[in-house]
Protein backbone atom coordinates (compact mmCIF):
# COMPACT_ATOMS: atom_id res chain seq x y z
CA UNK A 1 0.00 0.00 0.00
CA UNK A 2 1.31 3.50 -0.57
CA UNK A 3 0.70 6.97 0.37
CA UNK A 4 -2.45 8.74 -0.58
CA UNK A 5 -2.29 12.57 -0.70
CA UNK A 6 -4.60 14.55 1.08
CA UNK A 7 -5.11 16.99 -1.61
CA UNK A 8 -3.10 17.40 -4.77
CA UNK A 9 -0.11 19.78 -4.71
CA UNK A 10 -0.20 22.38 -7.59
CA UNK A 11 2.87 22.56 -10.14
CA UNK A 12 4.12 25.70 -8.85
CA UNK A 13 4.15 24.20 -4.92
CA UNK A 14 5.78 20.97 -6.78
CA UNK A 15 8.66 22.90 -8.74
CA UNK A 16 9.60 25.27 -5.60
CA UNK A 17 10.43 21.68 -3.76
CA UNK A 18 12.10 20.73 -6.24
CA UNK A 19 14.58 23.83 -6.86
CA UNK A 20 17.05 23.11 -4.28
CA UNK A 21 18.04 19.89 -6.47
CA UNK A 22 21.05 21.05 -8.10
CA UNK A 23 24.31 20.08 -8.70
CA UNK A 24 27.57 21.32 -6.77
CA UNK A 25 31.02 21.50 -8.45
CA UNK A 26 33.33 18.95 -7.14
CA UNK A 27 35.62 20.18 -3.90
CA UNK A 28 39.27 20.07 -5.48
CA UNK A 29 42.77 21.02 -4.15
CA UNK A 30 46.11 20.61 -5.05
CA UNK A 31 48.23 17.90 -4.27
CA UNK A 32 51.45 18.67 -2.05
CA UNK A 33 53.58 16.66 -3.78
CA UNK A 34 52.74 17.03 -7.69
CA UNK A 35 50.37 19.99 -7.57
CA UNK A 36 47.85 18.17 -9.24
CA UNK A 37 43.86 18.66 -8.49
CA UNK A 38 42.76 15.85 -6.84
CA UNK A 39 39.78 15.38 -4.60
CA UNK A 40 40.32 16.21 -0.43
CA UNK A 41 41.35 13.31 1.87
CA UNK A 42 41.94 10.72 -0.71
CA UNK A 43 45.39 10.20 -2.46
CA UNK A 44 46.35 11.55 -5.76
CA UNK A 45 45.95 9.55 -8.46
CA UNK A 46 48.78 11.22 -10.28
CA UNK A 47 51.55 10.40 -8.01
CA UNK A 48 49.71 8.14 -5.46
CA UNK A 49 50.42 9.76 -2.39
CA UNK A 50 48.02 10.69 1.10
CA UNK A 51 49.20 12.84 3.66
CA UNK A 52 52.38 13.57 1.87
CA UNK A 53 53.20 9.61 2.07
CA UNK A 54 53.38 7.39 -0.43
CA UNK A 55 50.90 4.93 -0.23
CA UNK A 56 50.17 3.84 -3.80
CA UNK A 57 52.47 3.13 -6.27
CA UNK A 58 52.07 4.66 -10.00
CA UNK A 59 53.29 3.27 -13.24
CA UNK A 60 54.34 5.58 -15.69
Amino acid sequence: MSICPKNKSSRSHRDRRRANWKMSAATLVKCPKCGALMMPHRVCKSCGTYNKKEVVKVED
